[in-house]
């Protein structure tokens, strides 16, 4: 069942990203909206699809993204990797483990973006890149990074009611 609702919940954020969030960018930044959902899910411990949700929320942003197809998926698995290791290390403050992975996913994907678009042949000026869009979208993650994660919260209680002994 999880799975198969990644597909609208990926998709709606994607369609909400590209539609309003893109809408209002900090300088040159924007939030990812995918990165935070990703995030969010992986930090909870009952999930554990996190990976396939990675796998779908990539190649869903892949198709809309200048960065080539790997590119994100590179990124967004490994913050889903780090939020792993996160969800079972910093257990008892989660709101402290997503800041902390959405402080590295932001890095990660931009630093990858940046990479594989000079690859690419894109000029980019690093400097002007970290002032004007690394800095501005790690910002907006920052912010709504508490936000998307009580969304995820409820999404993961209601997928995966706690059992009840009796």
């Amino acid at each position: 069942m999880a799975i198969i609702l990644a597909f609208p919940v990926l998709i709606a954020l994607i369609i909400l990203q590209t539609v309003v969030v893109s809408r209002l960018p900090l300088l040159l930044g924007n939030a990812d909206l995918i990165l935070l959902a990703l995030t969010a899910w992986a930090l909870q411990e009952r999930v554990k699809d996190a990976w396939i949700w990675t796998i779908i929320g990539g190649i869903l942003v892949s198709l809309i993204s200048a960065v080539p197809f790997y590119g994100l998926l590179i990124g967004y698995l490994a913050i889903t990797g780090i939020a792993r290791i996160l969800q079972r290390r910093v257990w008892q403050t989660p709101v402290l483990a997503m800041f902390v992975a959405t402080f590295l996913g932001t890095l990660i994907t931009q630093g990858l973006s940046f990479i594989f678009l000079i690859i690419k042949g894109v000029p980019i000026d690093l400097q002007e890149a970290l002032r004007l869009v690394t800095l501005p979208s790690l910002l907006l993650n920052l912010v709504l990074a508490f936000p998307i994660r009580a969304i995820m919260v409820d999404l993961a209680a209601w997928l995966y009611p706690v059992e009840i002994e009796l």
